[in-house]
């Protein structure tokens, strides 16, 4: 949580502006961000007027997204609680997102419960905003280094497209399905990066305090050999999709 807190950027502006564009993200609508984590997205949504509510299944998280929150002047309404059951009311917002969380979920009940909880016309967004492996660059690198401590993790490979999405939602009952994709670099210095790698799903959450710290030998060997410039402009790809629940 600590490592979520100060490394991982959270979404560029752009993705809220573009969001306004398909009706998201507008000033005094009801929101509810789902796996909210250190509250990144919520507080960019808080910031346009939006009331928001935060909700994940870790309190550690949660203690770091109000610690932010405080700092920033944000206001955003945290509880304990999972996607798939929610224990909000019946059409409690006008928007439902999920920010680079959609893939730990149930998906199934997860789209379902979004669904119950939205009005008639509410919004459903999912968003994810990757790094972008591409021959010898060092997201490359990095992922190199990743599977030495973990074969088992998958790297990315998907060019920060989700396809799989378009069919939860439809099953879940969203009809109007838009998406959108763009690029854009984060900059990281190279202790950020790997205050930032060490957060991700294949580091931290899979191996053990003395591994992570291995690994983060390692990486920085790798850093400091073959990407000593400081910061680092790391290639990421934002993509969104929305749908609507029908009136």
């Amino acid at each position: 949580a600590d490592d979520y807190r100060k490394y991982r950027a959270g979404f560029p502006p752009a993705l809220l502006e573009r969001l306004e564009g398909f009706g998201v993200g507008l000033s005094g609508q009801r929101l509810l961000d789902l796996g909210t984590g250190t509250g990144s997205l919520a507080r960019q949504f808080a910031a346009r007027g939006c009331t928001v509510a935060g909700l994940d299944p870790s309190e550690p998280m949660l203690e770091q997204a109000r610690a932010l929150d405080a700092e920033a002047g944000a206001s955003v309404d945290y509880r304990l609680g999972r996607a798939e059951e929610t224990g909000f009311p019946d059409e409690s917002f006008d928007v439902v997102a999920a920010g680079q969380c959609w893939h730990w979920f149930d998906r199934p009940a997860a789209g379902a419960e979004a669904y119950r909880i939205l009005r008639p016309g509410g919004k459903m967004v999912i968003a994810h905003f990757d790094w972008i492996r591409l021959p010898g660059n060092v997201v490359e690198a990095t992922e190199e280094v990743i599977t030495a401590f973990n074969p088992k993790w998958y790297p990315g490979r998907g060019a920060g497209i989700y396809p799989k999405w378009y069919a939860d939602l439809s099953i879940a009952g969203f009809t109007a399905l838009e998406s959108f994709t763009f690029d854009e670099a984060a900059i990281y210095s190279n202790e950020a990066w790997r205050g930032r790698v060490r957060a991700s799903a294949g580091v931290a959450a899979s191996l053990s305090k003395e591994e992570v710290e291995r690994f983060d030998r390692d990486l920085a060997d790798v850093l400091r050999e073959r990407f000593p410039q400081d910061p680092l402009s790391v290639p990421h790809r934002v993509f969104a999709i929305i749908g609507t629940r029908p009136a």
